[in-house]
């Protein structure tokens, strides 16, 4: 009688481990699109999607006309300038433009995956991403800044060390670099069979 309630306590909990990152994807998924969804009010409640691909295709539009089209990108310029110069507005648009361009768009930031050697003794290292490779434009000769990102989260922070504390990540890509990081560790580079 153990051993059968010993199985199925283990079978319980492996049903648990296979779903449960499938359910919360669906779930995260289903909340974005019924959220995407609902951003357009005139648009009657029993139909389903009609939100998503209006909402989906009006911002795909605006990137095509600001990235295309000279008087297109010329407006955008123009509402960016104004953004970033209203009192108290731009405090809030300039830091999350300048974080949206960090990870995607033509001025990614988190493109330079470093080691960075936290402590001496014992010797411990993270992963991060070098920001900045010179720091004395702020009195802080042979140091560089470097993004180390939290593990299961969006954030993270920012540390500035000696140059010599540093080494190049070269056994993984910027992407696989941040995916090991926010996962913990967990997931990697897959290892070549040999």
């Amino acid at each position: 009688m153990r051993r059968t309630a010993a199985v199925l306590i283990r079978s319980f909990i492996q049903g648990l481990l296979i779903l449960s990152p499938i359910a919360v994807t669906a779930y995260v998924i289903y909340i974005v699109f019924d959220s995407i969804d609902n951003l357009v009010p005139w648009v009657p409640k029993g139909t389903r999607g009609i939100g998503f691909v209006l909402i989906i295709s009006l911002v795909t539009f605006i990137g095509y006309m600001g990235t295309r089209f000279f008087l297109g990108k010329m407006l955008f310029d123009a509402f960016d300038h104004l953004l970033q110069h209203v009192p108290g507005i731009k405090h809030i648009y300039s830091p999350i433009k300048d974080v949206m361009g960090s990870f995607v768009g033509d001025k990614k930031r988190f493109n330079k995956p470093v080691w960075v050697c936290v402590n001496h003794n014992p010797e411990m290292w993270r992963i991060g991403f070098m920001t900045q490779k010179d720091m004395s434009h702020m009195g802080m000769a042979n140091k560089v800044s470097v993004y180390l990102p939290h593990s299961y989260a969006v954030s993270g922070w920012v540390i500035v060390t000696d140059v010599k504390n540093i080494k190049p990540v070269t056994k993984m890509t910027a992407a696989e670099a941040m995916k090991f990081a926010v996962s913990g560790g967990i997931t990697g580079p897959e290892e070549v069979e040999k």
